[in-house]
């Protein structure tokens, strides 16, 4: 029986608004699969940031991260939102504007453009299971919240969670996250310092200084970036692994497609990956402060809800449990709708309808029908994972490890490599993959981490050689009649991102 306390009157008056607020967006999706899947691309600055920020600080890296420092150190938490905040300045530096303009719904729709089917489809398939795991550690970080605050169990917990999540994502889309993120980002962010300060400032009672040395001296040194033993290895394969293959991030790349323009999607970028590093402080402090007040849990994931509720005052723990739990809907949001958006755009409608089928693919309403229903199968996939194997932080590390391997290589030498070509994105995402799977069972215990970092190393090689090898047969110059990565005609719609552009075939946008 739930059990309500002012904590639980709060967390449920957040659900009610999440889920109202949520709902409400979908007005603005004006029954069109683009302006669900990705705003109409029509997003200012403010939102573009903030959404692109609401991604990175989930449940994974403020719950995750507690907990994970808890266990091994400050490097094992702060992994997280260093590899996300690096993450996002490479998307503003490198990626985001040329990915902005080519006016994709999807990122598999890159693969397609660049490669053609087969490497769609392949990177599709990789791209969903990473996200699906990433719901799934989202979904968990949601339960614990709630398990602790309204004391039921930790099935029912999740499934609140899961099912506001759901129906506001089934409402309005990427509207739905544009607008809950406003309210649900800042406030995480500000709990978090406001934790932070209200112990580093000694107004627990307890000097820092005394908490700081209570910490095993391997919890907070520089050993856990030098040391194989304490965990170096790992920790710079999950900073990798995030600052590089979050790149191949379907729940960022709505983001800076939904930009209205390239400048504003570079400088999105910037600004979420400034407010994700800002986090890093508070959320990685806060595992050595439960180290201090918490010393023997049981589970290390509920350090972070037991502080708010019964180690610092009542307004600073509210907001610290609202704001993981808004920051985990808000993840998980994103994730729902670009998972369901690559099944319907580019499995069905191209590689099902068009493909095997030999059949044209879904109008308009019928794609938007189709991304809607598949919120449902693709929620109840990442809840029972997330339920049967609760890891909230280990998650998003796994979640990025999977597309790393294979699929950051075909993006990254696709955006800057005339001579990519299709032959080499299939090689690189097949092998990179299979070799991470592969080096999963044979890597010993005392050198995990390299099964990380080797695949993307050995695909990026491999990659180029058979580009290089293919080269006479496979140009890469030239793909689908789009020379320099401009939208091919069928995949814009009504063409507004292209007026006054003349395609290879002839075609002019007016």
């Amino acid at each position: 029986m739930v059990s309500l306390d002012w904590y639980g009157v709060g967390v449920i008056a957040f659900l009610a608004v999440s889920l109202v607020v949520g709902t409400l967006t979908s007005r603005l999706v004006k029954k069109s699969s683009r302006r669900f899947m990705v705003a109409g691309k029509s997003l200012p600055l403010f939102f573009v940031g903030t959404m692109l920020a609401a991604q990175a600080v989930d449940g994974n890296s403020s719950l995750g991260n507690v907990s994970l420092v808890y266990q091994f150190g400050i490097w094992a938490g702060a992994a997280i939102p260093i590899g996300l905040g690096i993450c996002l300045m490479l998307t503003g530096a490198f990626y985001g504007k040329k990915l902005n303009k080519m006016s994709m719904l999807t990122l598999p729709d890159f693969y397609y453009r660049r490669f053609g089917p087969g490497a769609e489809g392949i990177s599709g398939v990789l791209m969903m299971i990473s996200f699906i795991v990433l719901v799934a550690g989202n979904f968990a970080a949601s339960g614990y919240i709630l398990t602790t605050v309204l004391h039921i169990e930790f099935f029912w917990a999740m499934l609140i969670a899961a099912l506001v999540v759901l129906v506001y994502t089934f409402a309005g889309g990427l509207f739905s996250s544009a607008y809950t993120d406003i309210f649900q980002i800042y406030l995480a962010i500000g709990a978090f310092w406001a934790a932070f300060i209200f112990f580093a400032g000694g107004f627990s009672g307890v000097d820092f200084g005394t908490i700081l040395g209570n910490a095993p001296p391997s919890h907070i040194d520089l050993s856990g970036l030098t040391d194989i033993g304490n965990g170096a290895l790992i920790n710079w394969a999950g900073i990798m692994a995030l600052a590089l293959g979050d790149i191949v991030a379907l729940d960022f790349m709505e983001r800076v497609f939904a930009a209205k323009d390239g400048k504003t999607a570079r400088r999105g970028a910037f600004m979420g990956g400034g407010l994700t590093l800002f986090t890093v402080i508070p959320t990685t402090m806060m595992g050595i402060v439960a180290l201090y007040f918490l010393p023997t849990l049981a589970d290390p994931f509920t350090a972070y809800p037991d502080l708010a509720i019964n180690h610092v005052p009542f307004a600073i723990g509210i907001a610290l449990l609202m704001g993981v739990l808004g920051a985990s809907m808000s993840t998980a949001n994103g994730g729902l709708l670009a998972i369901s958006s690559v099944i319907s755009r580019n499995i069905i409608q191209r590689d099902i309808l068009k493909k095997w089928f030999k059949r044209p693919g879904m109008d308009d309403k019928k794609l938007l029908r189709t991304t809607r229903i598949f919120t449902i199968p693709m929620m109840a996939a990442a809840f029972i994972l997330g339920y049967l194997l609760p890891q909230p932080g280990v998650y998003l590390i796994l979640a990025f490890d999977i597309v790393f391997a294979g699929a950051w290589a075909p993006l990254t030498l696709g955006l800057f490599w005339r001579k990519a070509n299709a032959p080499a994105a299939i090689t690189s995402l097949v092998l990179g993959t299979g070799l991470r799977l592969l080096l999963f069972f044979v890597i010993p215990i005392e050198l995990a981490g390299l099964d990380t970092m080797i695949p993307p190393v050995v695909s990026f090689v491999a990659f180029i050689v058979v580009a290089l090898a293919t080269q006479k047969k496979y140009p890469g110059t030239e793909r689908h009649g789009v020379i320099e990565y401009v939208p091919p005609e069928e995949d814009v719609v009504n063409g507004e991102d292209l007026k006054g552009y003349t395609s290879p075939s002839g075609l002019k946008f007016s």
